[in-house]
This record gives C-alpha cells, sequence and structure tokens, in this order.
C-alpha cells in the first residue's frame, strides 16, 4: 500500500520548523532527509526514523517496526508531537555519517 500524500504533507508540516527537510519519493513511499542525511521515511503512512542512540533514549517505550518486507527495523516516533521531532530528527542526524559524495 502507497502511502498518501496527505500524510507526506502532514509530517512535512509537522516538520517544517526543521531547515533542511526534503523527501524524496520511491516506489510509493517516501525517503525524509535532514540536511542531506536520511533520517527517516513514510511507509504506508506511517512516519518511521532510524533507531539510533538518541532515537532510543527519546522514544524509550517505541516498539521497532518494519518499514516493509526485508528492510531494518524502525522507530515510530509520535509524529504529532512537533516539539518531539524539532528535537528528535536533528539529534539522529548527528549521529549518522555524511552523505556518500557522488562520483
Amino acid at each position: 500500500m502507497a502511502s498518501s500524500k496527505d500524510f507526506l504533507a502532514y509530517v512535512l508540516e509537522q516538520l517544517s520548523g526543521l531547515d533542511g527537510v526534503s523527501c524524496k519519493p520511491m516506489m510509493g513511499e517516501y525517503v525524509i532527509y535532514y540536511q542531506g542525511k536520511v533520517v527517516g521515511g513514510i511507509y504506508d503512512d506511517r512516519f518511521l526514523v532510524k533507531p539510533t542512540a538518541s532515537a532510543r533514549g527519546m522514544l524509550p517505550d517505541a516498539a521497532f517496526e518494519l518499514p516493509y518486507e526485508g528492510a531494518k527495523e524502525m522507530f515510530a516516533p509520535d509524529v504529532d508531537d512537533r516539539e518531539l521531532l524539532g528535537r528528535l530528527i536533528p539529534a539522529i542526524a548527528d549521529e549518522l555519517p555524511a552523505p556518500k559524495k557522488k562520483k
């Protein structure tokens, strides 16, 4: 099942306080970037983020969820909590390596 553009718009609105958020469509779903780093995505109308140490600390009760069959597990933060997302996304990005340069 593909994610709706309405849910994408809602998530992007929730993240609008952060500079450097972008997304790319990918096979009916959306990959979410923050300052050029993949921090999560939208899968079946669920916003999922990478399970970094910061994410684990900020989402202590979050269960792992699979974005799709065969993928690595991710966390589902409360997409309605704009304040949490404003702290969570930069913290996740800080732990990720810089994007590889294209040749």
